[in-house]
Parts: structure tokens; C-alpha cells; sequence
């Protein structure tokens, strides 16, 4: 399939994630805060410790100041956006990953020219912001976010996984690999991971490898109170993990690829 390793990232929203990520053989992390809301831009405390503990994996910091999925953002809130980003920079980010879209969904240049130029030449990814552009024009808008300097394009081929997008995956990479990283996303576990890899031909893959991505999960990451008080919605669910046995198995069938 390829001379090339194929690479995990793994995004992670808590110390114990990361360093489960690390264990089980990822190339990369992709840190957040939130991941239940689809990952939000991390703390700069959690930057900070792993930059200060034995972790020694390159990561990549989410740069979305709330939830939703309209990536359209107001001034103030690209203020915050780039005073996070300086902020992430100069405690250790080795790289970001952002996206922002016109009210049209179409891909804001202004926005994301702004980000690059305070990136001073660190790796940007396009996150899945760019799934909720018109597909009809994936490949002009490659084309448009490689001009703009990003290194790495995060999708799930305009379908709510990327095991079902993954015909418009492979030819997004089939066209653009040269130059571009398309690195498919959302909803990869081990059950499918080799499919994807072996329709995608992709070089990268981004999975959060949660306990519950294997058929054999294990309990919940944090034990919830037995009480009637909640700090939110998303408590009323079980926080899952990264789970290093998952981030080990897509990595053994990730390498096997490789060798093929």
C-alpha cells in the first residue's frame, strides 16, 4: 500500500488521554478541552504540565472558543482565538488545527489568513469545518487552504464518518497527497480502520481511541457521583478515555499497512 509509515494522531482532552495515546505507539496528539462537544481550544494549564512531564509526543492544539458547528465567528471571538493561539505558542504547541467558514460555508480567508500569520511557520490543520463546504468544489478548496499555507486538511469526506465518506476521502488524497495531507477522521475504530486505510490510501488518520472503539471496552475513565447534580448535560453520559489498548490496535493494523 505505501512505503511510508501511516500515521495515528490521536486527540485527546485530558493528561491521562495523552499519555494513553503515547503509550500505545501515536505519532502525534491533537489536544483539546471538550471532546464531547467536538473539542474545544485546550487550557493552557494542560499544555503546560505535559510540556513539563516526560511527554514527548508533537502536539497539535484545537483552536475553537465554543461549541457549534457553524465555525462562523465574530470579531471578538477571533480576538480570543489569536490570544489563545499566542498564548498556546509560547507554552509549547507544536502546531494548531482551525477552521472558519462564511455564514455561505464557504471557506473564511480573512479568518484563517489571520491565523496562519501568527502560526510563524508551525503546522495548521483545516479541521472538519471543511466537511460543511459544498463538496462539489473539494478539490478548488484543497487548492484554496493549500495557498493559505495549511499543512494538513482534517475530514470525514462531507458524511457524518469517515468510513462512510470514504469514496470522497480517497479521492481527495488520490488528487492532492502530493502536496496536502488529507488525514480521514470521525468515527475510526478497530473494526474499521483497515478498510479506511485500504480505500483511503491515506498517510495519516485521526481517532480518538476511546474506550468504548473496541468491542471490548472497559469502564468509564472517571466514576460518576451517585447524586441529582450535574455541571451539565454531557455529565449525564460516562466520560470515556483514550484507551491505550485501542491506540495500540489501529497502530499494529496501521503498520501492517504500511508494509504492504
Amino acid at each position: 500500500m505505501s512505503a511510508h509509515d501511516i500515521k495515528l494522531e490521536v486527540c485527546v482532552d485530558s493528561i491521562k488521554s495523552a499519555f494513553a495515546a503515547e503509550e500505545g505507539g501515536a505519532a502525534r496528539i491533537e489536544l483539546c478541552a471538550a471532546l464531547q462537544e467536538g473539542g474545544l481550544t485546550p487550557t493552557i494549564g494542560t499544555l503546560k504540565t505535559l510540556r513539563e512531564l516526560p511527554f514527548t509526543l508533537p502536539i497539535h492544539c484545537m483552536l475553537r472558543p465554543r461549541r457549534g458547528t457553524d465555525f462562523v465567528y465574530s470579531e471578538e471571538e477571533m480576538r480570543a482565538v489569536l490570544t489563545d493561539m499566542e498564548l498556546l505558542r509560547t507554552h509549547g504547541a507544536d502546531g494548531f488545527v482551525f477552521g472558519a467558514l462564511t455564514p455561505d460555508r464557504t471557506i473564511d480567508v480573512d479568518k484563517c489568513r489571520r491565523v496562519m500569520e501568527r502560526s510563524y511557520g508551525l503546522p495548521v490543520t483545516f479541521h472538519r469545518a471543511f466537511d460543511l463546504t459544498d463538496h462539489k468544489y473539494m478539490h478548488e478548496n484543497v487548492e484554496l487552504l493549500k495557498e493559505l499555507g495549511f499543512k494538513r486538511v482534517l475530514s470525514s469526506g462531507f458524511r457524518a464518518s469517515a468510513a462512510e465518506g470514504v469514496e470522497a476521502l480517497a479521492q481527495l488524497i488520490a488528487k492532492h497527497h502530493r502536496d496536502m495531507i488529507i488525514m480521514p477522521g470521525a468515527g475510526i475504530k478497530v473494526s474499521n480502520v483497515e478498510e479506511i486505510l485500504t480505500f483511503s490510501r491515506c498517510l495519516e488518520f485521526h481517532a480518538s481511541a476511546l474506550d468504548t472503539a473496541s468491542e471490548d471496552y472497559s469502564a468509564p475513565t472517571t466514576t460518576r457521583m451517585e447524586c441529582d447534580v450535574t455541571m451539565g448535560k454531557q455529565d449525564i453520559d460516562p466520560y470515556y478515555g483514550t484507551n491505550v489498548y485501542v491506540v495500540r490496535k489501529m497502530v499494529v493494523i496501521a503498520n501492517a499497512m504500511s508494509c504492504r
